[in-house]
């Protein structure tokens, strides 16, 4: 394992300690980068709010660490599989709003995302011939548009 991930594991888990947190990261390597698996008692705390904690542990980890990452790679931080669940419901709602979209005829607009939420479904529906996806609006409220060709 790299040396940037392994400082990545020990910087959240001294975090962890420090606020007396019941949890424990483990990091591993993969082609996305670092990804940090947190388990333990606490983990809830993380997931409260949609996972906002878990979001801004990550953002701190990618704004330590994230430069010296190969470019394209970056810090994961997960509790509980959260993410590879949300990833798949991101999708069913992809597909969801794809259906809708041919059905009606109009454009599916998706509530705020965050970047990597919006990039899910891009990449959902990159293939879907008959539709385009376009982020639309300005920071925090930025949504994703789905509509016809």
């Amino acid at each position: 394992m790299n040396e940037v991930c392994q400082q990545a594991e020990q910087l959240l888990n001294s975090i962890f300690e420090s606020a007396r947190f019941d949890v424990h990261a483990t990091a591993s390597e993969s082609d996305l980068g670092c990804t940090l698996s947190i388990e333990g008692a606490d983990c809830g705390l993380l997931l409260n709010q949609g996972g906002e904690l878990l979001d801004a542990l990550q953002q701190i980890l990618n704004q330590a660490y994230g430069r010296t990452l190969p470019r394209g790679q970056r810090i994961i931080c997960d509790a509980n599989n959260y993410r590879a669940a949300r990833e798949s419901e991101l999708r069913a709602m992809a597909e969801h709003a794809a259906r809708q979209v041919r059905t009606t005829s109009s454009a599916f607009v998706f509530g705020p995302m965050d970047a990597s939420e919006r990039r899910v479904i891009h990449l959902t529906l990159a293939d879907e011939a008959d539709l385009v996806t376009e982020s639309i609006g300005e920071g925090h409220a930025r949504r994703l548009r789905v509509s016809l060709k």
